[in-house]
């Protein structure tokens, strides 16, 4: 039995244009996402799991609505606990990027205040515990390379959410 202070978590499984995409919500705000299953997304949090379709459901039909193209920005609460430091600083940063936009690697580490460089930004994009509502697709290399990307199927992915998002034009394999 749970006391009245313990966390608990509650999960969404929903099916994107990218993949099957898992949402983790706490009492504070969405945890974790990511591509993959539940269990790998639960792997990285010690909170008791709780079936609560009420608590994800705001979390569910924003994503929904970001790739059927309606939503441009996330307002589902964020809860932070996964990250500390320089790593929460340059991911709260990283949560400003707008929509249709990039930063690199080095503007990010500029934007976020820290002494982080840009090489350490790759590393904390590509563990990045809430990928697409805080939004690492959206952090390129200089010289106009995409970089790398984690979540999904790899640079793909990151190429079709940033055409997604207009910052990249369609190619003739995405008509």
């Amino acid at each position: 039995m749970m006391t009245a202070n313990e966390e608990t978590v509650a999960f969404a499984e929903v099916e994107t244009p990218v993949g099957p995409f898992v949402l983790a919500v706490t009492e504070t705000g969405l945890v974790a996402s990511g591509w993959g299953s539940r269990a790998l997304v639960a792997g990285r949090l010690a909170l008791a799991e709780v079936h609560d379709a009420d608590r994800t459901a705001f979390a569910v039909a924003e994503l929904n609505a970001y790739f059927a193209g309606e939503l441009k920005r996330f307002e589902t609460p964020i809860d932070w606990r996964l990250m500390s430091g320089s790593r929460l600083r340059v991911l709260r940063a990283l949560h400003g990027i707008p929509y249709g936009s990039a930063v690199t690697y080095g503007e990010l580490a500029t934007l976020s205040g820290s002494s982080v460089p840009a090489r350490g930004i790759g590393s904390i994009m590509g563990s990045n515990p809430i990928p697409i509502v805080v939004p690492c697709h959206r952090v390129v290399a200089a010289g106009n390379g995409l970089g790398g990307f984690s979540g999904g199927e790899g640079v793909e992915t990151k190429r079709w959410l940033l055409t997604h998002e207009g910052y990249l034009q369609p190619t003739l394999l995405d008509l």
